[in-house]
């Protein structure tokens, strides 16, 4: 899958982005694609290795996918994982992209849930995804 975006749209996507996710408490958001390349970065990763995790995620989301299917779902359309410090939110949005959220012990789920439910269908547009 080859995707061109304009300035116009990838500026869009930070907006979006920085006025739900990072306003309310996110500590750093990644917007991939389903292969795990990286096309949008924001907020603060911590020195963390983005390309990395972004590649990681999307492995991980494609294993989740065969796991439902086993169990006689679809797809899993959300992952969530728990850690003492951080934690991190991955939505699939649209059919070719993953949201990455990245939070601390401060920020309650349900806000993050509440704020990506907002942004998904705000970003999809730029995506070609509507």
């Amino acid at each position: 899958m080859d995707l061109v975006m304009s300035k116009e749209a990838v500026a869009g996507i930070v907006r979006v982005l920085d006025e739900h996710l990072l306003r309310s408490g996110a500590d750093c958001v990644l917007l991939v694609d389903q292969s795990g390349n990286l096309i949008v970065n924001r907020g603060d990763p911590s020195n963390l290795d983005v390309v990395a995790l972004a590649a990681l995620s999307a492995a991980n989301f494609g294993a989740t996918a065969e796991i439902a299917k086993l169990i006689g779902e679809e797809d899993f359309t959300l992952l969530f994982h728990k850690g003492k410090k951080e934690n991190i939110h991955f939505s699939r949005v649209g059919k070719n992209y993953l949201l990455i959220i990245l939070f601390n012990k401060d920020v309650s789920l349900g806000l993050i849930r509440l704020k990506v439910s907002k942004a998904l269908p705000q970003i999809l547009p730029y995506l070609g995804e509507e």
